[in-house]
Order: C-alpha cells, then sequence, then structure tokens
C-alpha cells in the first residue's frame, strides 16, 4: 500500500512538472525566432516560367468548406478528353516553388496538369497560416484528384499523380487507397519518417532536435489556449532556429522559391510526422509507380525507397541519380529526371 502511494505521489508530481513545462513555454517570452529572408536569387525567371503557359487557368475547388487555388494547364489543340497529372509541392512548398518546370514540360508534351497549394500555404485558404499537416494534405489531395475527373478537359480513366520529397509520399498512400489512379512518379520520395528522423538526429544533432520538440511544444499549447500560432523557419542557416540548416536546403529554396514565399512553419509540424511511413502502404498499390532515388540524399532516406520498391512487386520502376535531394530540380538533373518523367507517363497514358 505504501508502495502504491509512492507510485501515486511520484505520478502526480510527474504530471505536475510536465504541465507546468508545458505551461511555461507557452507563455514565456524571449522564444520568438528570427525570420530567415531567403534573397530569392532569381525570381525573375521563376515569374516567367508561371506566365509562360497561354492555356493555363487559375481553378479552385473546396475540402471542408475551404477554398484551395490550382492551376489547370491544358495542351494547345485540345480536341478530346485528355489524360492529366495532379501535383502538388513537397514541405512547406507551394505550386510555383519548383514545379511549374516540370507542370510546363508535361503540358507541351499534350498531357492537362492540375497543380494546387495544400490548406494554409500560398493562394489557398486555411487558418493559421503555414500549419503542414499531413491528414488534411492527404485529404487536399484526394480532393484535387476527384476535381480533375470532374472536369469535361479530361480523361477520368487516366488521372496520374506527380509528388516530390514529402509529397512523393504522399502520392504512394493516395494510389494505395484509390485503385483509379493510372500511374505515380515519386521524386525523391519521404517514405518513412522514422529512417528520415534518424538522418536528421546524424545531420542536425540532438541538442537541435530537443530545441525543435519545445518549440513545437510551445506551438501546439499556445494553439489550445487560443493565442496566435509559433513559428519557425522552413530552412535556415547553419546555427539558426529552423526545421533544417542544412546549408544545401537553404540555398535551394533561395533559389527555387518565388518572390514573397513565407519561409515560415508552424512550430508543431515537427511534432506530427514521426508516424508517417507511405512504405507501409506500398504493397496496396495496382498501378505502376517510378521511384525516382537520389543516391546521395540526406533528407530521405533511400533504403526506404528500396523496400518500398521490394513491396511494389513488378508495379514499380526505380531509376537512380548519383546526386543530392535538391540537385534534381535544376539544370541537367532537371532535365534528366522529367525526360524520363515524360518516357513513363507516355508509356502509362
Amino acid at each position: 500500500m505504501n508502495l502504491l502511494r509512492f507510485l501515486a505521489k511520484a505520478a502526480a508530481i510527474i504530471v505536475g512538472a510536465f504541465f507546468l513545462y508545458l505551461l511555461f513555454v507557452a507563455i514565456a517570452p524571449g522564444m520568438s525566432v528570427p525570420e530567415e529572408p531567403l534573397n530569392n536569387r532569381n525570381p525573375a525567371a521563376q515569374e516567367k516560367d508561371v506566365q509562360r503557359a497561354g492555356s493555363k487557368k487559375d481553378v479552385s475547388f473546396e475540402v471542408k468548406g475551404t477554398s484551395l487555388s490550382a492551376w489547370l494547364h491544358l495542351p494547345e489543340h485540345l480536341s478530346a478528353p485528355v489524360p492529366c497529372i495532379v501535383m502538388a509541392s513537397g514541405a512547406g512548398g507551394t505550386k510555383d516553388m519548383g514545379t511549374v518546370p516540370y507542370a510546363l514540360r508535361f503540358q507541351e508534351a499534350g498531357f492537362a496538369v492540375l497543380l494546387f497549394d495544400y490548406r494554409h500555404f500560398g493562394e489557398s485558404g486555411g487558418e493559421p497560416r503555414q500549419l503542414l499537416s499531413i491528414p488534411q494534405q492527404l485529404e487536399d489531395y484526394a480532393s484535387a484528384i476527384e476535381y480533375a475527373r470532374s472536369l469535361k478537359e479530361i480523361d477520368p480513366t487516366k488521372v496520374a499523380l506527380w509528388g516530390t520529397s514529402l509529397s512523393g509520399g504522399h502520392v504512394i498512400v493516395l494510389a494505395a487507397r484509390d485503385h483509379g489512379i493510372a500511374c505515380v512518379v515519386a521524386q525523391c520520395p519521404e517514405l518513412d519518417a522514422r529512417a528520415s528522423g534518424r538522418m536528421f538526429l546524424k545531420r542536425e544533432g540532438i541538442r537541435h532536435a530537443l530545441r525543435l520538440m519545445i518549440h513545437g511544444h510551445r506551438d501546439v499549447v499556445r494553439s489550445w489556449l487560443g493565442f496566435p500560432p509559433h513559428r519557425i523557419p522552413i530552412v535556415g542557416k547553419p546555427g539558426t532556429i529552423a526545421l533544417t540548416r542544412a546549408p544545401d536546403a537553404y540555398e535551394a529554396f533561395r533559389r527555387l522559391a518565388p518572390r514573397g514565399f513565407v519561409n515560415a512553419v508552424c512550430a508543431r509540424s515537427i511534432l506530427a510526422g514521426d508516424d508517417y511511413r507511405p512504405v507501409k502502404h506500398a504493397h496496396n498499390v495496382r498501378c505502376a509507380v517510378l521511384l525516382q532515388i537520389c543516391d546521395y540524399d540526406t533528407f530521405t532516406a533511400a533504403s526506404a525507397a528500396e523496400e518500398t520498391a521490394k513491396q511494389l512487386g513488378t508495379f514499380g520502376k526505380v531509376i537512380h541519380y548519383p546526386i543530392g535531394h535538391f540537385d534534381i530540380y535544376l539544370g541537367s538533373n532537371f532535365e534528366r529526371s522529367v525526360s524520363d518523367q515524360l518516357a513513363f507517363f507516355r508509356r502509362h497514358l
């Protein structure tokens, strides 16, 4: 009986201490994180890409009462319903961040493209701003697929998915759930958050990981109390507080982010993705999948991509690129990746 009382008292002390910790991190002054402006290196070229396609339409669709902004790229001389590729960016990205060059190439090849912003990001609605929620993003992607199928210009039996980084995992999950998907491209995909978390610890260190957790707790408790969200930069320079401080990530965002891009995310997003493992869904996919693996990727685990390919069996095709995670978006690496994607889409669409 004395032991039970002791354990009950100890548990009460632990719970009370944790409650005080949460209250402290929620209201403690001096925890605001400085902004990390990207000073985009070439916004004019990106804006030229965005404006290039004459048949691009601004469209929208709703998810649970929130309007999502999208661009519909249609091929010229459209005479019949055509295949459509539904696209979205990676973590924290928007529809005008590094994805437009792909969409234009697909459009020029005769495919329609629906490129959209998730809730809370870009030109889509949703409060608080900059909230990265994986369940919501999967809902948004599923709604984009249904919207594409509803359009008279689109052949609803030939809707394909394209994803990169975090959305490269999304498209595997969605294809596992929706067996009407025609085919999938997953570029440098995030397929196992646990494996990527181990890579993060190796890259950033335990001290930075613990600091991020504190910021995540602060944002969660502030949301419970109805306070404004606590945000941190998506990418930052070494020594700063940011989701990632890897120099190649910061430089890539500088090159890919459009003018006015918000380099921030609600800190609670740090705590939400640990159990996200698209690799566990791969065995349910019933369409052709192209997995593009960057061999020197330090953000997503190549081992998870290999295991995904194994689970896909005959549905999977793997292409390796001797480059890092962000190299695939630029220059000759982009040309090679998009050429491989076009060959794959032509075959399966």
